[in-house]
C-alpha cells in the first residue's frame, strides 16, 4: 500500500485548512515565505491571486471570483447584484464582485477580480448574513430576502428594473418569504416604499 501522507508539513497544513490559505495565515501557521514560494515553484500549490495560495490538485473552483474576494477580505459580505447572481434571481451578469463593508472599514484593494464596494450602516451590515462554504472557502453572502431589500434601497444606482426582475424571480419560488423581505426592508429603512411592490407581486 502506497504512502499518501504529504511530503512536507506545509502540505499537511494546507490540506487541514481546506487547501487554500492567505499568505498571512500560512506564515502564522508556520510556513515560511521560502517554503511557500518553493511549493508554488514546484507546482504543488498555485497562486490564485496576490497573497492567496491554493492546493494545485483540488478540483477547479466553481466560483473563483467570490472565493478569491472572500479569502482576501473575510469580513466583507457579498451583496447586491453579486448576491442576486449567487441566489439565481437575476439575469444580470456581474462585471465586478459587489461587497458590503461597514462605514468605518478600510476600503479593500484587489488587482483581480474587480470589486465594487458599498458601505452599510452597522445594523444593515450585520443583518441577513449567511455563511456559505464554496470550494472549501468560507463566503459571507446576504440571504435572498436581505439582498432584495438592499437592491431596492440602492435602486437609484442599480436601476429599479433590476429589483423588479429579481423580485419576480424570487416570488415564483415555493420558498419565497415576502414577509422576510419586508423585515429586512425595515432595517434598511425602506419598508414603506417597498411595501406596494411586495403587495403587487402576491
Amino acid at each position: 500500500m502506497s504512502d499518501t501522507r504529504p511530503e512536507y508539513p506545509a502540505e499537511a497544513i494546507f490540506l487541514e485548512h481546506g487547501g487554500q490559505l492567505r499568505m498571512s495565515e500560512a506564515i502564522r501557521l508556520g510556513i515560511s515565505r521560502y517554503m511557500l514560494y518553493s511549493l508554488r515553484d514546484k507546482g504543488i500549490i498555485e497562486q490564485v491571486s496576490r497573497g492567496i495560495y491554493r492546493w494545485a490538485e483540488l478540483p477547479a473552483i466553481s466560483d473563483p471570483d467570490l472565493v478569491t474576494v472572500s479569502l482576501r477580505y473575510p469580513r466583507a459580505v457579498i451583496c447586491l447584484v453579486s448576491a442576486l447572481a449567487h441566489h439565481s434571481i437575476t439575469t444580470q451578469i456581474p462585471h465586478a464582485v459587489s461587497i458590503a463593508i461597514t462605514r468605518d472599514a478600510r476600503i479593500p484593494r484587489l488587482d483581480y477580480p474587480p470589486i465594487r464596494v458599498y458601505r452599510f450602516a452597522q445594523q444593515a451590515f450585520e443583518a441577513g448574513v449567511e455563511e456559505k462554504v464554496i470550494d472549501g472557502a468560507k463566503v459571507n453572502v446576504y440571504s435572498a430576502e436581505k439582498t432584495l431589500a438592499d437592491v431596492f434601497k440602492f435602486r437609484n444606482k442599480l436601476g429599479l428594473d433590476v429589483f423588479l426582475e429579481a423580485l419576480k424571480l424570487y416570488a415564483s419560488r415555493k420558498s419565497a418569504d415576502l414577509g422576510g423581505v419586508l423585515r429586512y426592508a425595515r432595517i434598511c429603512r425602506v419598508d414603506r416604499l417597498i411595501r406596494p411592490y411586495l403587495e403587487a407581486i402576491v
